[in-house]
């Protein structure tokens, strides 16, 4: 019976076993996943039973280093040798301050709390003949007041501080003999603080202890003389682990039910290359650094194949009695990713020539794979700001964020059976080898106060939020919307340029061909034969690069096209007398064959660049905007194109995009009166006419305040959108002047180079406007608290950063902020029409499958559509951009390979979304609109000069009626016959 029984548990193990290397498929599992989608955000929850946990250690937040008994830990010794230049002897002064700590975890709303026990509080001199009473009783106190909240203890044995006897008199973890005694240290605080225990952590990131405590001298003890050392100390770790946890688990299991584990760290790496010797190089990084001690723990008590192989006699040995004596002594897989070890304590020489990254989701799934499905508790997660931040502290949020959304895919998505989630640090507090550099707490902690007084930073804000609300659940705001557009609405697709043709390409070629209609088909050369030069007018139909671009535009199914002008070569001489009219009659034809093809050009004059002014010479070479004749000569050119081209333009857009942070206020002030003059020349002298409208086109990305809660935050967002944005939108569209907060703001820094408007400029330039155009591509987060420099605005006194989140190619995918953007308009300016003239994501050209625009454009227009039905935003079109990649490289629904013209993904799916109208409920009847009246090219001649309009009727109709005549006459003679 004994063997049989034998015999099935040996089955039963091995069934659960993991294949050797079943991590190895993590990588190329994500580079199957689909994209954009799984990079998405998750709306969802954790299990009811999830774990919510904050976490310190002793030796950093306790302080009172020599009170009430304790003995000195190889940290006190250790921070008081070399050049280090501050200790831990105060930290956060929590063992005075038990209330105030406690405060902030019931404040959180956590129901665990991990912390450590200092060894040498308890046992000054690591054995239990020095027992500390005193020190005891602090850690029977904090227990008891954590019960008091219904706050778990989750509790380290050992986190990093041993006691500095056991160093000096046996050699620390280097000695066997701590095996033993750390046995009975265990033993102890089992027995003392068990009943109210009901998890464990042994030894908290053994790696960092035994490589760079024993091997680079980076941490306490600071030894780094013997290369081998560090492998045999996570011998003697392990050793000890498993040691305490059969001890736990034949003597206290049985009437504590408690579990314990090892806290085991990791980075994450990725593959350099997509060669399978790559994907071994990480699986053989990870083994270095998370596999030295969960293999043992977690599959057959010996260390992995590849550290074995690589290091051979260094590596120690385990007998057959030892590997069954460390194998399975772990109830759970206690897991530590962040700024502890992550592109901190890894150095080149464990990446193998792999990249390193910060993806504990993949992490999470290769533990999963690797280690045979254990239950999984990050016990040690978050990231870091600097030593002089204080209670803003929305990086180290928005690291949260991330952190906290990975685990929930990885539940949720991958089927990993992640059981809890610690987010660390409760405060601030000495932190190691950068000892007050950084900062990792949720709470801030004033050094300088005698209290050390705490106050929660935003982060802690962040991470009590998502607490309690179990994850993040999704919210209306947050479900696609379903509705469509009115019928009139204007769809859309916009081009910087257009390929320019000054020669017929129909007539250029004068050599003679035979059309072989016998054989092949094929056209053959007369060599020695050319036919003579035609003398006939061109015609639009002779450009063969009109006919390309004008069907590329009908397939995409929009019926209106955005595209600029050139002024610069227009009218090279800067004189309008003069302009190019072969480039003038390329347009005309252009905007006419648009016209016929049912679809409305929209026109700019100028397009704001940075490379190039794309001014007529004579103005460029001439302070270019700062000129004072460039507004009038700017109105010139654009009766110009009112004249030559008004009668197939109806919508005229002067300046697009001027609002550019390289644009000086002086520049931007003569922008501002050269779109009012041309504005003004529209209105008055071709408006009756020609009926069109005329605005400018403003880029408005979308700014949020890194923490909305924050009114610190709201200050910054709402200044930056004003001088981006209001710059130019407030005297066109609200007061004639710029916005009050723009010049206060440089008032208060004493600048004068904001002009002033005098009021015949104010009058001049206030209402200039038919429609508010914005191109709009991402969004940016600010927030008042300066982090890095290179990212931070020193006159506006703000920090840009991005959620962490946010899907970036290059920069953020974020479609709310289209949303915000457009009711930011709304609310500006009431109820003005609003185009978004542009918006598109870059992407790799060579991605004609491309997943990411199509992802891009359903949702940017989706919120668009939310603007307009439930925000009541006076939305009249959308403009998808770009049209190609040969213009707009990166950005095109076509792209190209060599000569030939590839139709991208995107593209079909927006002609889909335009054909709906949006996005109607499904199994609505379908939308009612009056056909569109096909275009009467001619039409303008009876408006705009009417004499020979009615010239043309009368003639016409004579013509009609001789015809006519002439028919029924020669019927009449057919019928005599």
């Amino acid at each position: 019976m004994s063997a049989l029984l034998a015999l099935l548990t040996f089955l039963t193990f091995t069934s659960v076993a993991a294949k050797p290397n079943a991590g190895l498929k993590t990588w190329g599992r994500f580079s199957k996943l689909p994209y954009p989608g799984d990079k998405a955000f998750l709306y969802n929850t954790f299990p009811r039973d999830f774990i919510w946990a904050v976490g310190t250690a002793a030796y950093q937040v306790e302080g009172a280093f020599e009170k009430d008994g304790k003995g000195l830990s190889i940290w006190d010794t250790f921070t008081r040798g070399g050049n280090r230049m501050a200790t831990g002897d105060v930290g956060s002064d929590s063992y005075h301050n038990i209330h105030a700590d406690i405060r902030a975890i019931r404040q959180l709303g956590v129901s665990h709390y991990r912390f450590s026990l200092s060894w040498a509080r308890i046992f000054p001199n690591g054995t239990r003949g020095s027992y500390n009473e005193i020190g005891t009783n602090y850690y029977r106190t904090l227990i008891k007041r954590l019960k008091e909240i219904r706050v778990e203890p989750v509790v380290t044995l050992y986190h990093w501080d041993l006691p500095d006897h056991l160093q000096q008199s046996l050699g620390g973890w280097s000695n066997p003999e701590l095996v033993d005694i750390f046995k009975d240290y265990a033993d102890f605080c089992f027995q003392t603080f068990g009943d109210d225990v009901k998890f464990w952590i042994s030894i908290d990131n053994p790696f960092v202890v035994a490589r760079h405590g024993y091997g680079t001298g980076v941490v306490a003890p600071g030894i780094k003389n013997d290369p081998d050392l560090p492998f045999r100390v996570g011998h003697n770790l392990l050793k000890a682990h498993a040691a305490a946890w059969h001890l736990y688990d034949r003597h206290y299991r049985p009437h504590q039910h408690g579990k314990l584990s090892m806290a085991l760290a990791s980075h994450w790496i990725k593959p350099s290359r997509t060669r399978l010797e790559s994907l071994r190089e990480c699986q053989c990084s990870l083994d270095h650094v998370l596999g030295w001690f969960a293999r043992p723990l977690f599959i057959d008590g010996d260390y992995p194949p590849c550290m074995k192989a690589r290091l051979g006699s260094r590596l120690p040995s385990f007998t057959r009695e030892e590997r069954e004596q460390v194998r399975g002594t772990a109830d759970f897989f206690a897991l530590s990713h962040g700024a502890a070890l992550s592109f901190q304590l890894i150095n080149d020489s464990l990446k193998f020539g792999q990249q390193e990254d910060l993806d504990l989701r993949m992490l999470l799934y290769w533990v999963n794979a690797e280690y045979n499905k254990p239950p999984i508790f990050v016990v040690q997660s978050g990231w870091y700001v600097l030593g002089n931040t204080k209670t803003e502290d929305p990086k180290h949020m928005y690291y949260l964020k991330r952190f906290i959304a990975e685990a929930l895919k990885s539940i949720v998505i991958d089927g990993v059976n992640v059981i809890g989630y610690t987010a660390w640090s409760l405060i601030d507090g000495f932190e190691w080898h950068r000892e007050y550099g950084i900062r990792r707490g949720l709470y801030y902690v004033d050094f300088n106060t005698p209290d050390m007084k705490r106050e929660p930073k935003t982060s802690a804000t962040f991470y009590r939020n998502v607490i309690q609300r179990n994850g993040f659940p999704e919210l209306p705001e947050n479900r696609p919307a379903q509705g469509i557009f009115p019928c009139d609405f204007a769809w859309g697709v916009s081009a910087n340029s257009i390929q320019v043709e000054t020669t017929p390409s129909q007539f250029a070629d004068p050599s003679v061909y035979l059309w072989n209609v016998f054989n092949n088909g094929e056209l053959m050369k007369l060599e020695g034969f050319s036919a003579p030069p035609l003398r006939r007018t061109t015609h639009c139909a002779d450009y063969a690069t009109i006919r390309q671009q004008v069907d590329e535009i009908q397939q995409v199914g929009v019926n209106h096209f955005h595209f600029s002008l050139n002024w610069s070569a227009l009218v090279p001489t800067g004189d309008v007398a003069h302009p190019n009219t072969t480039l003038l009659g390329y347009y005309r034809c252009f905007t006419r064959q648009l016209l016929q093809a049912n679809v409305t050009p929209v026109v700019t004059l100028w397009h704001h660049t940075r490379q190039r002014s794309s001014l007529p010479a004579p103005l460029d070479t001439a302070n270019k905007w700062l000129n004072s004749e460039t507004p009038e000569a700017f109105a010139e050119y654009a009766r110009l194109c009112y004249r030559e081209l008004g009668a197939h333009v109806k919508m005229w857009i002067t300046l697009n995009e001027p609002n550019d942070e390289m644009v000086s206020y002086q520049e931007g002030h003569q922008m501002l009166r050269a779109h009012a003059l041309a504005w003004h020349a529209y209105d008055r002298e071709f408006r009756h006419t020609q009926g069109g409208q005329v605005s400018l086109a403003l880029h408005m990305d979308w700014v949020e305040p890194a923490f909305s809660f924050s009114r610190e935050d709201v200050e910054p967002a709402k200044r930056v959108l004003d001088f981006r944005v209001g710059w130019f939108a407030e005297p066109i569209f609200g007061s004639g002047d710029y916005p009050l907060g723009m010049r206060s703001w440089l008032r208060q820094l004493n600048s004068l180079e904001l002009p002033v408007f005098n009021e015949e400029d104010r009058q001049l330039v206030k209402g200039t406007y038919d429609f508010f155009a914005i191109s709009h591509f991402s969004t940016e987060l600010v927030t008042h608290a300066k982090e890095d420099s290179y990212t931070y605005t020193a006159m506006l006194e703000v920090q840009h950063m991005i959620d962490t989140t946010w899907i970036m190619s290059p920069r953020p995918v974020v479609p709310w902020g289209l949303r915000k953007a457009l009711n930011w308009v709304k609310e500006h300016y009431c109820d003005v029409p609003v185009y978004v003239m542009a918006n598109g994501v870059q992407e790799d050209p060579a991605h004609f499958k491309d997943s990411l625009r199509v992802y891009y454009l359903y949702n940017y227009i989706n919120e668009a559509l939310k603007a307009y039905t439930l925000d009541g935003v006076n939305l009249k079109g959308y403009f998808a951009y770009a049209l190609s990649d040969q213009r707009d490289p990166g950005f095109g629904l076509y792209g190209h390979v060599h000569e030939e013209v590839i139709v991208k993904a995107s593209l079909s799916n927006y002609r889909n979304i335009i054909q709906h109208n949006g996005f109607p409920i499904q199994g609505s009847a379908p939308q009612q609109c009056p056909s569109m009246p096909e275009p009467c090219l001619g039409c303008h001649v009876l408006v705009k000069t009417p004499v020979v309009g009615f010239l043309t009727l009368v003639g016409s109709g004579v013509l009609i009626t001789l015809g006519l005549i002439i028919y029924y006459t020669a019927k009449r003679h057919k019928e005599c016959y």
